[in-house]
């Protein structure tokens, strides 16, 4: 039985070509490979002695050679093939061991393989007869086995070969997605690409998708990284699908509100989010975590239960403290915690997932499904600077109205559309999320809003069509509003505006989320 060997990622090489070839398997191997098994004393011959071809135009030729091609794609089972090998003095490979450069991590023309796809190929299409290990992780599996069987399993020669096309699908993706970026077009540029290539891994099995019947998983791009796989789940259940999703946006909204808080006392303020199914049910900037954890659960503390909660710094046990007195939550997510505070929670929130998080990486394409097509798009992000937005109105918004029109566009931009959202005094004190209507979005936060809306500011994702859905802001006693501004009868809106004292800003910059 013979062996060819040829590998990017050295590791668990020398075990399994020393176990290789205590079982008496020839072993041929390429370039540092080779200088690898050299190194660990283990017999080989090299590809250059197999083909009678040096490698050549630095590494770039060596395997792209009939004696290793045929060696591999030679079908067994047919007399014409096995004739051919002999013909020319080849000899068949029983099993190709080989990964490619790390190309996702470090980008260039260099690290485009072509000899090491070609192999992979080869191997995985002749699975009848040859496997093809690509993954460090099979090595002891595939070496049991031989040690066992003396051979491959059809089963397994099949799980191998649909793990070499996915190993190299994911690296032509990777390349894909690399030229883009020299592409000024695609680049950020004008047009989405043509084609958009994707391979994904499963990282995470879950219970369930959204539903019980549903089965779900989290996958991630194949080669990248996820703020996810850095995770550390201190305690409570396993993450479902929807606790993954929720955190995701809880998580991405506190890094959006901590990016916009003044400095207060010398100090950055501190932000704390609380999202149900998506949508913010609370969230707020303050001095401390603590008075930002209880000021944004003020918002909506009924909503809160079994919600995420996001927390704009290390929890301590004060902040674990006021958690604890709070209603139930599904998930908290922080970036560390003191000791003291794990031990509090653990013993009063026993369900609680308790997540240690690094930084998210920043959103790419969105893509959603729709059977056999897809939509995609850029992320939504806000672009437009609070120094680009436009006063409309004859009063102009106090420095304190500024300052909860910022947030209250940050909480309105990351709300299932129609929303509105009402804040004061840095605290979101009302959502209205996902209606059909503005109007009844605008009810809907200013009803939760009670007494506290007075004075606040209010923010709509998108504009009003009509004066109603200001009108219900200013009747509640919003003092400042921000909205894209954009519909025809911005006219009329300006002008009830103006006839209730409400000082109104635009921003020319839309944010539906559905």
């Amino acid at each position: 039985m013979r062996a060819l060997l040829s590998v990017y990622d050295k590791t668990g090489l020398v075990a399994l070509a020393g176990g290789l070839s205590e079982l008496g398997w020839d072993l041929v191997a390429s370039g540092n490979t080779s200088a690898a098994l050299n190194d660990a004393g283990i017999a080989h011959a090299q590809v250059a002695a197999v083909t009678g071809s040096p490698e050549m135009l630095d590494g770039r030729v060596k395997t792209l050679h009939p004696a290793i091609h045929g060696g591999i794609l030679a079908d067994r089972s047919k007399a014409s093939h096995m004739g051919d090998l002999e013909a020319q003095g080849i000899e068949p490979i029983d099993l190709v061991v080989s990964n490619l450069y790390p190309f996702s991590s470090d980008p260039s023309v260099e690290l485009i393989d072509v000899g090491g796809p070609a192999m992979v190929r080869a191997a995985a299409k002749n699975f009848a007869h040859v496997g093809i290990v690509t993954s460090p992780a099979d090595y002891a599996g595939v070496l049991a086995e031989l040690q066992a069987d003396g051979t491959l399993s059809a089963a397994t020669r099949l799980r191998l070969a649909r793990a070499g096309f996915a190993h190299v699908a994911a690296y032509d993706a990777a390349i894909v997605g690399w030229l883009d970026t020299l592409d000024p077009d695609t680049d950020g540029g004008s047009v989405l690409p043509e084609t958009i290539h994707l391979t994904l891994e499963r990282a995470q099995s879950l219970r369930y998708g959204e539903n019980p019947h549903q089965r779900g998983a989290r996958y991630r791009v194949a080669g990248e990284a996820s703020w996810w796989d850095g995770v550390i789940q201190h305690g409570g259940k396993e993450l479902s699908y929807l606790n993954i999703f929720d955190a995701d946006a809880a998580w991405r909204l506190v890094a959006e509100l901590a990016a916009d808080t003044a400095v207060a006392n010398g100090e950055a303020e501190r932000a704390v989010a609380i999202i149900k199914h998506a949508n913010p049910c609370g969230a707020a900037v303050a001095g401390d975590l603590v008075t930002a954890y209880e000021r944004a659960l003020e918002c909506d503390p009924t909503s809160a239960f079994g919600g995420i909660v996001a927390i704009g710094g290390r929890v301590t046990a004060a902040v674990a403290e006021a958690i604890s007195a709070g209603p139930q939550a599904d998930v908290i997510i922080a970036p560390a915690y003191a000791p003291e505070a794990l031990a509090q929670l653990a013993s009063k929130r026993k369900a609680t997932r308790l997540l240690a998080a690094p930084v998210a990486e920043p959103l790419t394409r969105q893509i959603r499904s729709l059977g056999a097509s897809m939509l995609v798009q850029e992320p939504d992000r806000f672009v437009s600077p609070r120094s680009g937005w436009a006063v409309v109105t004859s009063l102009a918004p106090t420095e304190a109205q500024w300052r909860d029109l910022v947030l209250a566009w940050r909480v309105c931009g990351r709300t299932t559309s129609n929303a509105i959202a009402v804040v004061t005094d840095g605290q979101a004190v009302g959502v209205g999320a996902g209606q059909q209507s503005r109007v009844l979005a605008a009810e809907i936060a200013v009803s939760k809003a009670g007494a506290r809306a007075k004075g606040g500011a209010g923010a709509s994702d998108a504009f009003f069509p009509f004066p109603d859905g200001l009108e219900v802001l200013a009747r509640a006693g919003v003092a400042a509003v921000v909205q894209p501004g954009g519909s025809v009868r911005d006219a009329e809106v300006i002008e009830a505006a103006n006839a209730a004292g409400v000082a109104m800003v635009t921003t020319a910059e839309r944010h539906f989320r559905h």
